[in-house]
């Protein structure tokens, strides 16, 4: 997690396109934070939690599924570490 975006690295099946994986994605952070943390939504213009763009790309591109996980890992260290111990949001 960065400050203004974050990083996910997902495997599926050829039958789940990369639109429907991130939809799902969106839909059920969203709904989870706003669960959670209701003045989130107040908060928010429009009460939308996501920007409608996105980035995907292939591990095979820019190479192997270990180094990507890493760095996809590594996103925030330091200035978001406490983020990191609040598990709560994804168990």
């Amino acid at each position: 997690m960065e400050e203004n975006h974050v990083h996910f690295l997902v495997q599926s099946v050829p039958m789940y396109s990369p639109t429907k994986i991130v939809r799902a994605i969106k839909s059920i952070t969203a709904k989870r934070i706003f669960l959670m943390c209701p003045v989130v939504k107040d908060a928010l213009w429009g009460g939308e939690f996501w920007t409608k763009g996105y980035f995907v790309n292939t591990v095979s591109k820019h190479g192997n599924e270990s180094v990507i996980s890493e760095y996809v890992k590594g996103q925030g260290k330091g200035k978001y570490e406490e983020l990191y111990r609040q598990q709560e949001l994804f168990e």
